[in-house]
């Protein structure tokens, strides 16, 4: 079954290219021709490493489906509806996690680092996402849920994210108070104070509203990461966050230490360095 993501590849490129029109003819600036190239260039090869390590993934999923004591029927309504909402609440937590623990920051990493904001950045994504990000999802095969389903619903999800990639659309009205929009998805690629680490949904907003990690868009935003990389290598795009990690391990003397570089926050050093800023002013 191929994946909802790829067979739209040919509505991204045709989107991507009249964004990147209307961008030139405004002389609004949103495209960068390298930054344009290389996002694609890393999305399709992300798309060859996923087919790769779909192979055991869809093993794992299966062998998931199979311990599960409940199948839901998948010609009921109401399956779908509730694998929507299941599916959209683990990826709130799959997406919140890889901005809080460096593990799987690394692979995140790679979508965040353009300093553009346009629909070519959407497809920038992680070659290697493959290898842990099932953790997240097998977990929906264990309640019931078969794989095809999962790969459909999932799918539908992400070419959602696709199309909120945009500066061009300012505000939905009412929508913006239940639906992931461009504005709240321009506050999550923001590295800006009160933008850093927040607005993690997929479709629906609700769950950043919900669990408290909510930020209107008030400020225009500033992109990229904290620690620019300034390469427009693939390569290493897709490697200096495990390069980054390897060296901060170095750096520790002890065991948890180093275990902190891997399972902690990925803004680590900065926010010891705070901590000990603010015990230097309070002694």
């Amino acid at each position: 079954m191929l994946k909802p993501t790829i067979i739209a590849i040919p509505v991204f490129a045709l989107l991507i290219g009249l964004e990147a029109w209307y961008s030139h003819r405004r002389r609004a600036n949103a495209y960068e021709a390298r930054d344009a190239w290389t996002n694609i260039f890393v999305g399709f090869v992300s798309v060859g490493f996923g087919i790769l390590f779909g192979v055991f993934v869809a093993v794992i999923y299966t062998a998931a489906y199979e311990l599960a004591p409940y199948k839901f029927p998948a010609d009921a309504w109401w399956s779908w509806v509730l694998l929507f909402f299941v599916d959209d609440l683990a990826y709130y937590w799959f997406h919140r996690v890889s901005h809080e623990m460096r593990l799987f920051w690394n692979f995140h990493v790679v979508h965040h680092s353009s300093e553009h904001y346009n629909l070519s950045v959407a497809v920038r994504q992680s070659w290697f996402s493959g290898l842990l990000h099932w953790i997240f999802y097998a977990p929906i095969m264990l309640l019931g849920f078969a794989p095809w389903m999962f790969a459909l619903m999932h799918g539908f999800n992400l070419i959602y994210q696709f199309w909120i990639h945009t500066k061009f659309i300012k505000t939905l009205g009412p929508l913006e108070y239940v639906l992931n929009t461009p504005s709240h998805h321009r506050v999550h690629h923001g590295v800006n104070n009160p933008y850093l680490d927040k607005n993690y949904a997929g479709v629906l907003i609700i769950w950043d509203r919900l669990f408290g990690s909510f930020v209107p868009e008030s400020e225009e935003p500033k992109y990229g990461i904290i620690k620019p990389i300034k390469s427009f290598n693939p390569l290493w795009i897709n490697t200096h966050g495990w390069v980054e990690m390897r060296d901060a391990m170095r750096q520790r003397r002890t065991l948890l230490g180093k275990l902190k570089c891997i399972f902690g926050s990925p803004n680590m050093d900065i926010e010891e360095l705070a901590q000990n800023v603010r015990a230097a002013q309070n002694s």
